[in-house]
């Protein structure tokens, strides 16, 4: 009976022990030449008052300082040579002849997020919902940035970003876009299973509130679960800056 009792009290003692641990936060080391920033979706139909999404995502990107903040990186990765990738979210009229979607897809299907008119053209690209914000085209079009081909879910599993990554020998990732617990998320756990180290920039992202919940608060327990760090932009701004 006594090794019975002193067997629960040491189990007992561990189980409170490790409800008072905290998350270890292994970091994000910059090392030039193989760590890279990348946006997901710095796109109209997220971040500009006139995207279809506005109404669900438009007090997320205002409250975070969203689009700034993404500017922010922007700049403070061209500004100390920092490779750069965007990873953009496309539909072609092709894409609306899938069977079946799951909520968000059908969600952006029926309201024509991210449309183009077709892979091969750019014709009424400009100023559309999938075109880049316009303070964000500096960066983007300056002919080193590298755009990846669209993510048709969320992740990067169904574009080439992983192997664009790799094969200019990158392999830890600042991490901001939209949206924070959709494609931003499915960005990182993507690459954290590809063994890329991420570091996930919490207020260069935001998300959909409706309902059912609110999107970002969401993305931000799962940022902190596994990403192997979680920085405000002013933390990443300086940490981009200062790396050598």
């Amino acid at each position: 009976m006594f090794i019975r009792l002193a067997l629960t009290a040491v189990v007992l003692s561990l189980v409170a022990a490790n409800a008072n641990a905290q998350l270890p936060d292994p970091g994000v080391e910059i090392v030039p030449g193989r760590t890279a920033l990348l946006i997901t979706d710095p796109q109209n139909d997220f971040l500009s008052p006139k995207g279809v999404t506005w109404g669900v995502v438009g007090k997320s990107v205002t409250d975070n300082n969203t689009v700034e903040n993404i500017d922010s990186l922007f700049k403070a990765a061209k500004n100390n040579d920092m490779p750069v990738f965007v990873s953009p979210h496309y539909y072609f009229p092709t894409d609306h002849g899938w069977q079946f979607e799951g909520a968000l897809e059908k969600l952006m299907h029926s309201i024509g997020m991210f449309d183009r008119k077709g892979a091969l053209t750019s014709d009424g690209f400009v100023g559309s919902g999938a075109d880049w914000l316009e303070q964000y085209k500096r960066y983007i079009d300056d002919g080193r940035t590298v755009v990846s081909s669209p993510h048709k879910i969320y992740g990067p599993e169904t574009n080439d970003l992983v192997l664009q990554l790799r094969k200019r020998g990158i392999d830890k990732v600042i991490l901001g876009g939209m949206s924070a617990n959709l494609c931003t998320e499915s960005h990182m756990r993507e690459l954290m299973e590809q063994g890329f180290e991420v570091a996930v920039v919490s207020d260069a992202t935001a998300a959909a509130i409706v309902e059912e919940g609110n999107g970002y608060e969401s993305a931000l327990i799962n940022f902190r679960f596994i990403a192997n760090t979680v920085w405000t932009t002013e933390e990443a701004v300086q940490k981009i800056s200062s790396a050598k």
